[in-house]
Order: C-alpha cells, then sequence, then structure tokens
C-alpha cells in the first residue's frame, strides 16, 4: 500500500500533498474506513478511496491527536496520485466504492466526520 501521512491543509480546509501539485494532478478521496491498531502505539488508521474504489490514500495519527479543532477528520482529502495506491481485491474494491459514494453525495469534502 502506498501512503502518506502528510496533514498539510490549504486555506480552503481541503488538504493537498506537500509537493504543491497542480489542480489537474490532484485526486479527490472520501474516508472509507477508520480503524485502531491493536499494538502499542494507539494509532488511529484512516483509509481515503476514490468514488471508483480502485484507488486508496492512508493516513495514521496516534489517539492523542485527534484533540482540539486542528485535528478533526475530514470527509474527503484531495491528494497528489502519489500519494495513492491501487486497491487490488475487488470485494475491498467495491466496498470502498461504495463508502466513498455513500460520503460523496452526504458530505462535503470539509465536513468533519
Amino acid at each position: 500500500m502506498t501512503a502518506n501521512a502528510s496533514d498539510s491543509t490549504t486555506e480552503s480546509g481541503i488538504d493537498n500533498d506537500e509537493n504543491g501539485s497542480d489542480d489537474d494532478d490532484e485526486i479527490p478521496v472520501w474516508l472509507v474506513e477508520r480503524t485502531y491498531s491493536d499494538d502499542e502505539l494507539n494509532l488511529i488508521i484512516l483509509v481515503y478511496a476514490t468514488e471508483d474504489g480502485r484507488r486508496y490514500h492512508r493516513r495514521e495519527r496516534a489517539l492523542t491527536s485527534f484533540s482540539g479543532p486542528a485535528r478533526e477528520t475530514s470527509a474527503g482529502l484531495v491528494v497528489s496520485p502519489a500519494d495513492v495506491g491501487t486497491v487490488d481485491d475487488p470485494d475491498t474494491r467495491e466496498r470502498y466504492a461504495e463508502e466513498a459514494s455513500r460520503m460523496a453525495e452526504r458530505h462535503d469534502p470539509n465536513d468533519s466526520v
């Protein structure tokens, strides 16, 4: 899996990669999965995916970093193609597509979820 833990945010509130790629290169992704690691690191793993479920973006955050408005979890992000991986499993791809589409219909990208 390709992942990027970058949390840079533009003034509009939409997260972008640190490299400042052109708008044409950016990929919108939606939150599809939030899991807690079961190790001693107390990490929360956020997985965002494209609406077709074919690509994903993963972020890991320390559980303690979720306090305060600056650390809210956005419904959607805009990320660089370099920061997405391919979803190979057909069942996972279908699940991600369904959840990403549902999130896109119900939320603005900047909504806190």
